[in-house]
């Protein structure tokens, strides 16, 4: 049967001759039908038994219908064949197919071409690759019992010609063909379908993973987002500057990380539409929320969000520079305000010394309340600088100002006590004046040089020869232990005592011209040789030679009129 077309109706049990040609002529139109030239061979010739012409009729049968549909890349029938013999059993390397002939006559290439396909029907490696006859009829059976090849040949035709016959061999062999091309054809279908499998599976890992990593994102971006609105300032500049901080850390991680995972996803589902695509397959719609654009949609809102939030906490850092600003120039001008207002009062004290001296006693005890200010100022000046602001518009003053300021103060304060204290001891000695008695109150800071309040007797000496009073080392012990016994040390009381004791007979006019006469031998004038002969400081000879009016002898040295500068004086 060469086909599944119906011959129609023919004689089913030709006795006559010519019934036999009608079925003959049927038969030979349908192979002419089919595309196939027969030449010099009519129905005669088949009905009388011409074999050499009937042979070469189906050998031409089997060109078209077994042979000549084999091709193997870009060959067709005999070559085509071939090739694909050469190909299935080049990994053997006892088989050398050449030709359809004596390459198949030790049976080890029917072999091969079996193992090739069919490993489970027979064990190549374990041949005797000598038994030329037994491999033969090993390939016959296996081919006749497990792929329904008919034997065409005998084990003789190939294994004991010395030339077996090429068509024979060619035709048996394209049964191999035939059906080895089947079982590939449907491993190869099952290849295809295990290859889409593969496909859709891969499509549908790939869509899960997309669909799955999708909604993290957008779930760690909706989060993140209602953190930010969760999270209240508390008003300090370190609160603030924490917000900032975690801001910052979080763009450069977190926010890093999303941008690198907004990529993939969408590279992922461009992956996969490609890969539909290359296959033909239907384009893939993810579920509602979790496409691109609500990704897109999802990010411009979290951009939205972080300039949102990096406002609000810029704003908070400005909010909070500018209280600190003002808090702490409201401390600070206020704190100003009362070293003013103290100052003011202290330069307005009047009335009797001992009423003034009460009113400085009660703005000292004013002092610590003004340290214990000075030092919030401080702190507030701290937390300005902890925060960065070098610039304040709402006031001019430093704490080092109010520091240097309240110093002054203090420094005043003590300048009073100290000035209201002389003029009290003043008014008690008659017999010094202020100016004296701030010259000795000089000299004894002076010469305090330990700062104990008292001088020791080195430090006296020295006092009151600064002051043009000299004594003998034994008058000097005797005065320095007089003193402290009285006082317990030379203290600026003893000191001022000491001075009205030595000064008590210096102060009356009469006893100022005698000593002025004694300095100037009797003179009428004094000059300024006279005064240094005399021992004066040189500051009492400065201000002499300024304050006595004089006249210029001969030689034009000044003379000072001494009896007219202490009428004058005195009057």
């Amino acid at each position: 049967m060469l086909g599944d077309t119906s011959l129609g109706r023919y004689n089913k049990a030709p006795r006559m001759r010519v019934q036999m040609a009608e079925n003959v002529n049927k038969a030979l139109e349908f192979i002419t039908s089919r595309g196939v030239k027969l030449t010099n061979i009519g129905p005669e010739d088949i009905i009388d038994g011409n074999l050499k012409l009937i042979l070469g009729m189906i050998w031409t049968l089997i060109l078209r219908f077994t042979i000549a549909d084999i091709s193997e890349e870009g060959l067709s029938a005999k070559e085509g064949l071939l090739l694909w013999c050469q190909r299935k059993t080049e990994p053997y390397k006892e088989v050398d197919v050449q030709d359809f002939s004596l390459s198949w006559s030790d049976g080890l290439a029917l072999c091969a071409l079996i193992h090739c396909h069919r490993p489970d029907l027979l064990d190549y490696d374990k041949l005797d690759k000598s038994d030329r006859h037994g491999n033969t009829r090993l390939a016959f059976t296996i081919a006749a019992e497990h792929l329904n090849i008919p034997q065409l040949l005998e084990v003789e035709d190939l294994c004991d010609s010395n030339h077996p016959d090429e068509r024979s061999v060619m035709t048996y062999i394209a049964s191999f063909f035939h059906a080895f091309s089947s079982m590939d054809q449907a491993e190869t279908v099952s290849r295809r379908v295990v290859k889409f499998a593969e496909l859709m599976q891969s499509v549908w890992v790939s869509r899960n993973d997309f669909e799955r990593r999708m909604r993290l994102l957008l779930s760690a971006l909706s989060e993140k987002q209602t953190e930010w609105l969760a999270r209240t300032f508390t008003g300090t500049y370190t609160d603030a500057k924490g917000h900032s901080a975690d801001f910052t850390a979080y763009k450069h991680t977190t926010k890093r990380t999303w941008v690198t995972e907004k990529q993939d996803i969408t590279n992922l589902f461009g992956n996969i539409q490609t890969k539909l695509k290359t296959y033909g397959l239907k384009e893939y719609v993810p579920q509602e929320g979790l496409a691109l654009s609500d990704l897109d949609e999802a990010w411009k809102t979290l951009l939205t969000s972080e300039a949102k939030r990096s406002r609000a906490i810029n704003a908070q850092i400005r909010q909070i520079k500018e209280t600190l600003r003002k808090t702490y120039a409201d401390l600070a001008n206020d704190f100003e305000h009362r070293l003013h207002l103290i100052s003011s009062e202290l330069a307005a004290i009047d009335g009797p010394l001992e009423v003034q001296q009460q009113l400085v006693e009660q703005i000292q005890t004013r002092l610590p309340a003004l340290g214990e200010a000075l030092d919030v100022v401080a702190n507030a000046e701290a937390e300005c600088n902890a925060a960065n602001v070098e610039e304040n518009d709402y006031t001019v003053f430093t704490t080092q100002d109010l520091e240097f300021e309240l110093e002054l103060l203090v420094q005043s304060i003590h300048k009073k006590f100290t000035f209201i204290d002389n003029q009290i001891v003043s008014r008690n000695m008659t017999n010094l004046t202020p100016a004296q008695l701030e010259q000795f109150e000089s000299t004894f800071r002076y010469f305090d040089k330990d700062d104990s309040k008292s001088l020791s007797q080195s430090e006296m000496t020295a006092a009151l020869a600064s002051l043009g009073i000299v004594y003998s080392d034994e008058d000097m012990d005797f005065i320095y232990d007089q003193l402290t016994q009285d006082y317990g040390a030379v203290t600026f009381e003893a000191f001022i005592n000491l001075m009205v004791d030595i000064t008590e007979d210096q102060t009356s006019p009469d006893q100022l011209r005698e000593a002025f006469r004694g300095i100037a031998s009797d003179k009428p004038f004094v000059t300024e040789l006279d005064l240094r002969i005399a021992h004066l400081p040189g500051p009492s000879i400065d201000y002499l030679r300024e304050a006595m009016p004089n006249t210029r002898n001969e030689v034009g040295e000044p003379e000072y009129d001494y009896e007219r500068w202490l009428d004058d004086v005195f009057a």
